[in-house]
């Protein structure tokens, strides 16, 4: 059962120096295995070319994106294995282990050879690697926060976590920088041929350093007291999660904590990156820029937030981050269309797409194993539209009906490509695909975000308030989700609901929402994604969730 023991707040006092060494150690640990796993993340549009080749645009993007999240849907996994160990054997080891395995896999993907080279192994090997890194991070958190957390003082634990939750955005960061100097240096063309493997190829240097540092690290003196005290875990699993007093505070920490949290940090850095590149045409190299100024101006927020928490807790900060999030989601990206491409806001409203089909000939549009064709005449269609990022709304046609996009004024009808031989396949999606074209320019719907019409000011102001959401929810949780369990569960205890949230809720979403948008051809459609999950955590946060900032941790009760 969780603690319900309160200590008086110790008086302020300066951080020792083991204290900063602790804090330094772990967060630059953490730094670089966060970079290890947001590298495929930010080099998903390359990686569904490279990897993915056998399917359509749309399907790859999606299947890379699966891939991306393949390493969040095994992190529990990873919770559980490393959590155990971690109450059993000690915090130290424990994440030792996870930046190598995490390194050393990160390291193989720029070795591994494309889809051209070795046909469906690449993306079966892909995946498998993907697997093995998000195993590696369903350790790291826990270990990491809960190290730093059970060497903070009494009434420092939020300010003392908040280090660590600077990594995550340090670790994107810092992939984003090292993408953006590779491919200045190689130029475009040879960096997505082959130089994107340098970043990853990196991931030695880093996990040397890394290993390096988490050698010179003493246990933490909570884990060590327990341990010469005898009050050890013999089964922390069982003591998590299959009694019931304990089984609460987890679903209470994720459903009315991690849920939203991770779903408003996703939308914040990922989705974020994923709408300026795949929605708004701007250019990799300039939305890579944007991301990384608005990191570096938000992320001092993660620590001021963590400070704050010690002084009027955890849960009003945490709760406030997710609702004004959810409210603000529209407003906000709609103000990011108008300001980062400005033309395509004008050309939806001058010249609005819509497509005209019967819906029982509309498929939905992914296939996993890239054996099936999409020849129908709406299909068609909506491929072409999904491939040039164009919003577009529907209207239901009488059943065999042929489809047809209607662009402003002027209607275009598809073909059935069903039966057709290759050549006059080819010919006759050359001749739509140019009429289509043609209809778009007319309604003036740019190829790609001009530079020079972005209001480029407004538009990292608008990713910095993002990424201050991300930082309200995100600042106080480590230390929330430590004071929720007892030291001899805790690195299990807490690890679960964490990756769940953000393994499954967070690491889902760009997937989930760029297939919504897909589907609906509203671009602000997979905006309810998050926004559902954020309001459910307010909702059970509010009602039910404990504050925790004066609890005793060092309890064993």
């Amino acid at each position: 059962m969780t603690s319900t023991a309160y200590a008086t707040a110790a008086a302020p006092r300066p951080m020792t120096p083991e204290e900063r060494k602790v804090i330094f150690a772990s967060s630059l640990g953490t730094v670089f295995e966060w970079y290890d796993f947001y590298l495929y993340g930010s080099l998903a549009a390359i990686i569904s070319k490279q990897f993915f080749a056998g399917v359509n645009d749309t399907t790859a993007f999606i299947f890379a994106l699966m891939a991306f999240a393949a390493g969040f849907a095994v992190r529990p996994f990873g919770a559980l294995v490393f959590g155990r160990l971690g109450d059993m054997i000690g915090r130290k080891y424990t994440f030792l282990v996870t930046i190598l395995i995490m390194g050393l896999s990160t390291a193989v993907v720029g070795m591994l050879p494309g889809y051209a080279k070795i046909g469906i192994a690449a993306p079966i090997i892909l995946v498998g690697l993907r697997l093995l890194q998000g195993l590696a991070l369903g350790g790291e958190y826990g270990g990491a926060a809960t190290y730093v957390a059970e060497h903070a003082p009494q009434g420092k634990r939020g300010l003392y976590t908040s280090f660590i939750q600077t990594t995550a955005t340090l670790g994107l960061f810092l992939s984003l920088l090292v993408i953006w100097t590779t491919r200045n240096s190689f130029g475009k063309e040879e960096f997505e041929a082959w130089a994107w493997r340098i970043p990853f190829l990196v991931s030695i240097l880093l996990l040397i350093v890394s290993v390096y540092i988490r050698m010179q690290l003493n246990e933490s003196p909570a884990f060590k007291k327990m341990k010469e005290e005898g009050k050890q875990s013999k089964a922390p699993l069982t003591e998590s999660f299959a009694r019931w007093p304990n089984l609460k505070i987890v679903l209470l920490s994720l459903f009315g904590g991690t849920a939203g949290q991770a779903v408003v940090w996703y939308t914040g850095q990922f989705y974020a990156l994923f709408f300026l590149t795949k929605t708004l045409g701007v250019e990799a190299d300039r939305a890579d820029i944007l991301i990384a100024v608005s990191l570096a101006i938000a992320t001092p927020f993660f620590i001021i937030f963590g400070a704050l928490s010690d002084k009027i807790g955890r849960k009003k900060i945490i709760m406030a981050g997710c609702l004004i999030a959810a409210v603000s989601y529209f407003p906000i990206f709609k103000a990011l269309t108008h300001h980062a491409n400005p033309a395509l806001e004008a050309a939806i409203a001058k010249a609005p797409v819509t497509v005209i089909a019967d819906p029982a000939k509309c498929a939905f549009q992914f296939d996993p194993i890239g054996k099936a064709k999409f020849l129908q005449s709406c299909d068609i269609i909506k491929s072409a539209l999904a491939k040039k990022g164009i919003p577009y709304s529907n209207q239901s046609a009488a059943a065999g009906t042929v489809a047809s996009v209607k662009v402003g004024d002027t209607l275009i009808v598809s073909f059935e490509g069903e039966g057709l031989a290759k050549d006059d396949l080819k010919k006759q999606s050359d001749t739509f695909n140019k009429a289509l074209g043609e209809a778009l320019k007319t309604g003036g719907y740019p190829a790609k975000a001009d530079l020079n019409a972005m209001n480029t000011p407004v538009v990292i102001a608008l990713l910095t308030v993002l990424v201050i959401f991300v930082t309200m929810v995100y600042g106080p949780i480590a230390a929330w989700l430590v004071e929720l369990f007892p030291t001899k569960i805790r690195y299990t205890s807490m690890s679960l609901p964490y990756h769940i949230g953000n393994g499954w809720f967070g690491g889902f979403l760009p997937t989930v929402a760029f297939a919504m948008v897909a589907a609906t051809g509203d671009i602000y459609y997979g905006l309810w994604y998050p926004i559902a999950f954020a309001l459910m955590t307010f909702v059970i946060g509010v009602l039910f969730a404990p504050e925790t900032k004066d609890r005793d941790i060092y309890a064993n009760d």
